[in-house]
């Protein structure tokens, strides 16, 4: 039965209570929903993507919500409650960040930048402090070190997995939840909708950027980023 629908996924039910069942949609949407468009093939690419990095992850001691891979489109899934936190880590100068603040884009930082938002559509994802966070009872101090901290691990992985790819991660987004046992974990999905993937030698975006910026070429990147994990 399907219990949930989101923007790029639909989440069902299972036999098991604890098991969840993920399908990636072809669906593509910008700025809050406010662009959208149904792009072919896009959710068997993401799918495979988050599934190949969810295992190295796994592989190398971070907890996340992947079990396995079921289809082309479809990924079983530990069941988990979402906190209502986005999570972005900046590497990269880029997007609303450069609107934010005025710098211009491609500037390498000198540390990365740990962000969250409130994960509300009708406020537009606001971007929100700890001290907002623990006033809202979107989580405590403790669950909020946590989640930086292990953010922060999560960004080395990924920075040397892609770079291994001749890829820069530029930023992310990554979401977590809590598992039946109240423990935090990483969940949704991580694949070029929600990293900003550039070329190293040429700085070519690999990534959803494509779509937004109606740069075109969304399939073809994708499909690079895949063929480069698959060598």
């Amino acid at each position: 039965m399907l219990l949930y629908e989101g923007k790029a996924k639909q989440v069902y039910e299972t036999d098991n209570k604890n098991e969840y069942v993920v399908y990636y949609k072809d669906d593509a949407t910008a700025f809050n929903g406010e662009k959208k468009a149904e792009i072919d093939s896009k959710g068997i690419l993401n799918n495979k993507i988050s599934t190949i990095i969810f295992e190295m992850l796994n592989e190398n001691g971070i907890k996340t919500h992947f079990i396995k891979s079921l289809s082309e489109r479809e990924m079983l899934v530990k069941k988990v409650e979402i906190l209502p936190l986005e999570v972005i880590i900046r590497n990269i100068t880029a997007g609303s960040f450069c609107k934010r603040v005025g710098m211009e884009e491609g500037i390498v930082l000198d540390e990365p930048i740990f962000e969250l938002s409130y994960k509300n559509d009708d406020y537009n994802d606001p971007m929100i402090n700890e001290d907002h966070a623990v006033a809202m009872k979107l989580a405590n101090r403790d669950e909020l070190k946590y989640l930086k901290e292990e953010t922060l691990k999560i960004n080395k992985l990924l920075k040397d997995f892609f770079l291994k790819l001749n890829l820069k991660l530029v930023d992310f987004k990554i979401e977590f939840g809590k598992d039946a046992d109240g423990n935090i974990i990483l969940a949704d999905e991580i694949s070029p909708d929600t990293c900003r993937l550039w070329d190293v030698d040429t700085n070519e975006k690999l990534d959803k950027d494509r779509f937004r910026r109606n740069l075109g070429g969304l399939i073809e990147s994708y499909t690079e980023v895949l063929s480069r994990m698959n060598k």
